[in-house]
C-alpha cells in the first residue's frame, strides 16, 4: 500500500497543477492493485474532492471564476452525476469505461496542452442549451465511473475557446468538485460503504498533500502547459498499463 500511496501523492500533484482531481487515474490505479472492486467510486470521488476543494479556493479567490460560462453545465450534470451513480454497472463494463475515459482524456489533454497559456482574447459564447447537454452527458458518465468530469470539459472549453485558460480551469475544477459530490450521494444509495473509507485514509491523506503542492507548483513555478502535457503523459501511460491488465 506504501507504494500505491505514492503514486496516489504523485497523481494528485500532477493533476491538481492542471485543475483536477485525478479521479480517472485514482481508479485505473486501484484496479490494477487489486482493491475491492466496491470502493472504487467512493474511494476515487473522495479524493477528487479533497484535491480539487484547495483548487477551487485559490482559483476563485485569484477572481477566476466566471459563473454565467459554468452554470449552465453544471445544471444539466448534477442530477445525471446522482442517476449516474445511483446504477450498478458490471466490473467488466466498469472497466472498459474507464479504460476507454483515459485514453479520451490523454489524447484530449495531449492535443491541447498549448491552450494553458494561450494568450487570445477573442472567446465564442456557448449556446446554453448546449452547455447543459455537454453538461448533462459528462455528468452521467462521471456518475456512473466515478471521476468529476472536469477533465473531458476542461478540454472541450479550449477547443471551443470558451474563456480565458485560468477561467476554464476554474470552471473545470468547481465542475469536478459538485458533481464528486453528487455522484458520492447517488452511489451511496447503493450501500453505506462511506465508513470503509476509513480503512484507506492513508490514501486520502497522500492526495490532500499533493494537491497542496501542485496547485502551489501552478501558481507559483512551472508554465500550465508544462504541466499539462506532463498530465497528458501520465493518463496515457495508466491508460495503456491497464490496457494489459483488462485485454490480456
Amino acid at each position: 500500500m506504501i507504494i500505491l500511496s505514492i503514486l496516489f501523492f504523485v497523481t494528485a500533484i500532477l493533476y491538481s497543477s492542471v485543475g483536477f482531481g485525478g479521479g480517472s487515474t485514482y481508479l485505473a490505479l486501484l484496479l490494477i492493485w487489486g482493491i475491492p472492486y466496491s470502493i472504487f467510486p467512493i474511494l476515487a470521488l473522495s479524493c477528487n474532492i479533497i484535491v480539487v476543494s484547495g483548487n477551487c479556493f485559490n482559483y476563485i479567490r485569484t477572481g477566476n471564476l466566471n459563473l454565467r460560462l459554468l452554470l449552465p453545465f453544471l445544471l444539466g450534470s448534477v442530477p445525471l452525476a446522482f442517476i449516474g451513480g445511483s446504477l450498478n454497472i458490471d466490473k467488466q463494463i466498469f472497466e472498459l469505461l474507464l479504460f476507454l475515459i483515459l485514453m479520451i482524456a490523454g489524447i484530449l489533454l495531449l492535443i491541447n496542452f498549448n491552450s494553458y497559456d494561450d494568450k487570445n482574447n477573442k472567446y465564442k459564447k456557448i449556446p446554453s442549451f448546449i452547455s447543459f447537454l455537454i453538461g448533462g452527458v459528462l455528468g452521467f458518465f462521471s456518475g456512473v465511473v466515478g471521476i468529476g468530469g472536469g477533465i473531458f470539459l476542461s478540454p472541450i472549453l479550449f477547443l471551443l475557446k470558451a474563456a480565458k485558460p485560468k477561467q476554464i480551469v476554474t470552471a473545470a475544477s468547481l465542475f469536478i468538485l459538485i458533481n464528486s459530490i453528487s455522484g458520492i450521494f447517488g452511489h451511496l444509495t447503493k450501500s453505506s460503504l462511506f465508513n470503509e473509507i476509513q480503512n484507506y485514509w492513508f490514501f486520502l491523506l497522500a492526495v490532500f498533500i499533493g494537491g497542496q503542492i501542485g496547485n502551489f507548483l501552478n501558481l507559483k513555478i512551472f508554465p500550465a502547459r508544462i504541466l499539462a502535457l506532463v498530465t497528458a503523459g501520465l493518463v496515457l501511460f495508466v491508460a495503456i498499463r491497464m490496457a494489459f491488465k483488462i485485454f490480456n
